[in-house]
């Protein structure tokens, strides 16, 4: 990653973005949201119909995991950037009243929103924790599973996000991430934009370069795939994705 990124900027920036998202999910953002995006994306309706429909307004997830995650009844699950809960309440579908869901995010209303709605709802079994997704603040091997959706393109150190997601995971454990990618190494104009950033576009790494990444720390790749339905709404970004290959992929790695 350059030297020249504020990373202290680039955090205020997306903090700022998220916080409204969870707030104004109805104002114009450079990425679309809720329900309707998550059917486009491939959720089952059966299942969005059984969580809190507030989660889902501020939903900006850009793509669908959990039939790669494979998460079975009993298990344990991370979510890596939880935003208001809709991935963290469809997960807790999966791993039923003997697993459990946690909810990691740094950005104060989100998580305020996703408890509010998880203690309306009376789930006992989803929990939703402060913290950095490069530093997690949970034990090693605590989970079966780690999922992540459009969020790792956030962080300006991703390597150390997968080496956190490894250490978490217990052994054979899956991570299952929707997120977005590049095809080509993008510029430092972009990267340092900080609003391109905080819209998952300037921190978005080179493919080759984020599977090395992931492997890296430890995981076998198994699985990618390209999210065609998933496209940015505003002209800035979708410019960039057009030069750049910008687009959304779902991975698969086993520890």
């Amino acid at each position: 990653m350059a030297n020249s990124l504020d990373v202290d900027k680039l955090e205020d920036a997306v903090k700022s973005v998220y916080q409204d998202v969870a707030e104004d999910p109805d104002e114009e953002y450079h990425f679309e949201m809720g329900r309707p995006l998550a059917e486009r994306l491939g959720y089952p309706p059966e299942h969005l119909d059984k969580i809190p429909a507030e989660a889902m307004e501020s939903f900006a997830g850009v793509g669908y995991y959990f039939d790669l995650a494979d998460i079975k009844h009993g298990d344990d699950v991370l979510d890596l950037g939880s935003g208001s809960g809709t991935d963290v309440f469809v997960a807790a579908l999966h791993a039923g009243d003997a697993g459990s869901v946690t909810g990691l995010d740094m950005t104060d209303q989100q998580l305020e929103k996703a408890r509010t709605l998880r203690d309306e709802a009376g789930l006992e079994n989803v929990s939703f924790e402060q913290g950095y997704i490069e530093d997690v603040p949970l034990d090693d091997g605590t989970f079966d599973v780690v999922v992540s959706n459009g969020v790792i393109n956030l962080s300006p150190d991703k390597a150390q996000v997968f080496e956190e997601a490894h250490r978490v995971l217990a052994p054979g454990g899956r991570l299952a991430i929707s997120d977005i990618i590049s095809e080509e190494v993008m510029p430092e104009s972009i990267k340092n934009d900080e609003d391109l950033w905080a819209a998952c576009i300037g921190g978005a790494e080179q493919i080759d370069r984020y599977t090395s990444a992931i492997e890296a720390a430890g995981f076998s790749v198994t699985d990618v795939r390209e999210n065609t339905q998933y496209e940015f709404i505003s002209e800035r970004a979708a410019n960039a994705c057009e030069k750049y290959g910008v687009k959304s992929v779902t991975v698969r790695a086993t520890k």
